[in-house]
């Protein structure tokens, strides 16, 4: 059980904090828009630390207002929020956040909060806010003194990317050796390291994290991106057709230390069961090659057709299971899939145990599915584990 993290806060602010959250969750994403736009229109340097692309699609403003408003709503005991500031300190110690970053952050949520609620809000709220606001922070800071302490790294060392090898017409993997030599760290199977990249003609460091694709103990660390594609109203990632059109065998790129806290709990024996949609077999992959030969392991992975599915020679083993939403005509005459359309409980049940541990990652909508099946059929919840890629998002 977690130990209680008592607030400082007298008695009058915590009331009025847990009295307004319901009004500033009604209004939280107009909030946070506002605030990252204000924020990195005065403060452009910061551009170098978020994901542009998850504040034109909303994702991180809602992220952002979930985790403040939820940590605001425990303002009595913020050990509540205990695992959601772990996974989130586990980003921002990849992303290189510091505490010198927290001040900014606070002083342009306030104003967000202000000047979008106007009258509604008065000065005795505002002040109560910034009071909890330096509370949470201050949460978050001493989550990530620890993690910087354990990690086997700070901030980002230079690899050279060994080997460059197309795996499907979506998924490049890269092969990243040390560029002094030195020795690999190790890392839990699920795990991601940061990227660091300086785009030519992009004016900002963009920072983006992969997943390791490979089981730990080799003499490299590998990762899978897929090339994200665009639509009219989002660009295609920057950062993935970087890495798939211009970074090159030999090249030198930052790294950050592996980090995480989606991994393979190796401390028990039951089987595992692997649920992979799309790109979200990287960190299973990790996973089922190094526990493949020690524990019985159930690999089931979901993908549009052949073409896109990638490292698809490595999941070699029995207990492999391949649905395929469209198969193409090759991929039925080559019989390369199990099944044609979705993973669906009724087909689970027949091929995977139930006493089991569940891992899944892929796209929102597979990640829901795969979720409302495992609870429709009675896993445990300290059995099922998940990883979203992006900022947080609840299943």
């Amino acid at each position: 059980m977690a130990t209680q993290v008592t607030s400082r806060l007298d008695e009058r602010t915590r009331e009025i904090v847990k009295a307004t959250v319901p009004v500033l969750a009604e209004h939280g994403e107009a909030i946070t828009t506002h605030f990252y736009k204000r924020m990195l229109t005065e403060r452009p340097e910061l551009k170098n630390y978020f994901n542009m692309t998850h504040q034109k699609d909303g994702k991180q403003p809602r992220a952002l207002a979930n985790a403040v408003y939820a940590a605001a709503s425990h303002i009595d005991d913020l050990s509540a929020i205990a695992p959601a500031a772990e996974t989130i300190a586990e980003k921002h110690v990849s992303l290189n956040i510091r505490p010198e970053h927290y001040p900014i952050i606070g002083e342009y949520l306030l104003k967000a909060i202000k000047e979008v609620l106007g009258d509604a809000v008065d000065e005795e709220v505002i002040d109560a806010w910034e009071l909890a606001y330096g509370e949470i922070a201050d949460l978050f800071i001493s989550i990530e003194d620890g993690k910087y302490k354990a990690s086997a790294w700070t901030g980002y060392r230079l690899f050279t990317i060994h080997k460059k090898v197309k795996e499907s017409e979506e998924i490049t993997s890269f092969y990243l050796k040390p560029e002094d030599g030195g020795p690999l760290p190790s890392y839990r199977p699920g795990q991601y390291i940061g990227i660091k990249a300086d785009i030519p003609d992009y004016p900002h460091t963009q920072r983006r994290q992969y997943s390791l694709s490979d089981a730990p103990g080799k003499d490299y660390l590998r990762i899978s991106v897929k090339r994200e594609g665009g639509t009219d109203e989002i660009p295609a990632g920057l950062v993935s057709t970087w890495l798939h059109d211009q970074v090159q065998e030999g090249d030198v790129v930052p790294i950050s230390a592996p980090a995480g806290d989606f991994f393979l709990d190796e401390s028990t024996s039951r089987p595992v069961v692997l649920l992979s949609g799309g790109v979200g077999l990287t960190p299973l992959m990790s996973m089922y090659k190094k526990t493949r030969d020690e524990r019985d392991v159930y690999f089931i992975h979901a993908a549009r057709n052949g073409g896109v599915h990638g490292l698809k020679e490595e999941m070699d083993g029995e207990q492999t299971y391949v649905v395929y939403e469209t198969p193409s005509e090759e991929d039925k005459t080559l019989a390369a899939y199990d099944k044609a359309g979705y993973v669906d409980l009724d087909w689970l049940r027949n091929v995977v145990p139930k006493e089991a541990d569940f891992y899944f990652c892929g796209p929102e909508g597979f990640m829901r599915a795969m979720n409302g099946a495992l609870h429709e059929w009675g896993i445990p919840d300290d059995q099922v584990n998940y990883e979203f890629f992006g900022p947080k998002g609840t299943l």
